[in-house]
């Protein structure tokens, strides 16, 4: 550790080389050394074996993933939105995230969205410069207008990344709610944000490359905190997703076959009345299930807020 007076007569690049060079992230992996002259075989089975740590790790850190679920789905009951912001492979995941939750779960494409340092281009070509300024990130936090109810979600491995730093910083100015989802120890996080979640994976197979272990973590987090949330607002029954949007002939027999799971109707029952629900898996489900019409399947969604299982009780 560099003694505080020796970093105040650092120049900017020397105090970053400085943090840079003590992530947890940074530092050699012991199990990896000779990996440069591996089989195949051997190369596989060292990052199976790192992975299989990821998971346990983010277990530890359930509860806080569980409170952070809560407050996403608390936001979503008032009108607000999950907003992701990340730089590289970080910002990379928060967009495929994002993305994936309207044909899984019917959502708005406003209600989650992610947002990557450097903008849609750095999706498909590498723009790390981007992520060195504050200013960008809380730029961005200006120009899509957040404000409360919105929760802004960060992503950084390093638990640093100035574009994330930023847009958290100006997100909580405004008065919104933050997560952090980092992979280094709490301890080595530049921000600070209603819920830190940090999932130290420690070393990576080749030194620094944060897509490997520190990727996975993240993207299992950001799994939990969609779909749980998503489950809090009625979006699944049972195990099955009951919202999705039929937006492909996979999606199509898949809600057909959701249908026939949860009723009496055989394949072509349940064409008929996935058709005469308007192609919504949900209102198809409670007219069977309840012997009701459309529209009185509806209302009965409507008032149970979107959960299947409350609105056939109801009759």
């Amino acid at each position: 550790m560099v003694e505080p007076e020796i970093i105040n007569n650092m120049t900017e690049e020397q105090t970053l080389f400085e943090k840079i060079k003590n992530l947890a992230t940074e530092q050699r992996n012991e199990a990896s050394m000779r990996i440069d002259v591996a089989s195949p075989e051997e190369i596989v089975r060292i990052i199976n074996e790192e992975d299989q740590k990821v998971a346990k790790l983010v277990s530890e850190r359930s509860e806080v993933i569980a409170a952070a679920i809560e407050m996403i789905s608390e936001s979503f009951n008032l009108g607000g939105r999950l907003l992701y912001f990340g730089a590289g492979t970080s910002g990379r995941l928060g967009v495929v995230d994002a993305s994936e939750c309207p044909p899984t779960f019917g959502s708005d494409p406003e209600l989650v969205q992610g947002f990557i340092a450097g903008g849609k281009d750095a999706m498909y070509v590498a723009k790390e410069g981007a992520e060195d300024f504050e200013e960008n990130g809380a730029e961005d936090i200006k120009d899509i207008e957040v404000f409360p109810p919105d929760v802004v979600c960060g992503l950084a491995a390093s638990g640093r990344t100035p574009y994330v730093v930023g847009a958290i910083n100006e997100a909580k100015k405004r008065g919104c709610k933050t997560i952090l989802v980092s992979t280094v120890p709490k301890e080595q996080i530049d921000v600070e944000a209603d819920f830190i979640i940090d999932v130290p994976v420690g070393p990576e197979v080749v030194m620094g490359s944060t897509r490997m272990k520190s990727g996975t973590a993240q993207k299992m987090v950001l799994n939990m905190l969609t779909t749980g949330a998503m489950i809090r607002q009625g979006k699944v029954f049972e195990n099955v997703m009951v919202d999705l949007q039929l937006t492909n002939k996979k999606l199509v027999e898949r809600a057909k076959r959701i249908i026939m799971i949860f009723t009496d109707l055989n394949y072509d029952e349940a064409t008929e009345y996935l058709k005469r629900a308007d192609n919504h898996v949900k209102t198809a489900i409670v007219m069977a299930l309840a012997k009701v019409e459309k529209e009185q399947a509806q209302a009965l969604l409507n008032k149970h807020n979107g959960f299947i299982r409350n609105a056939i009780k109801d009759i």
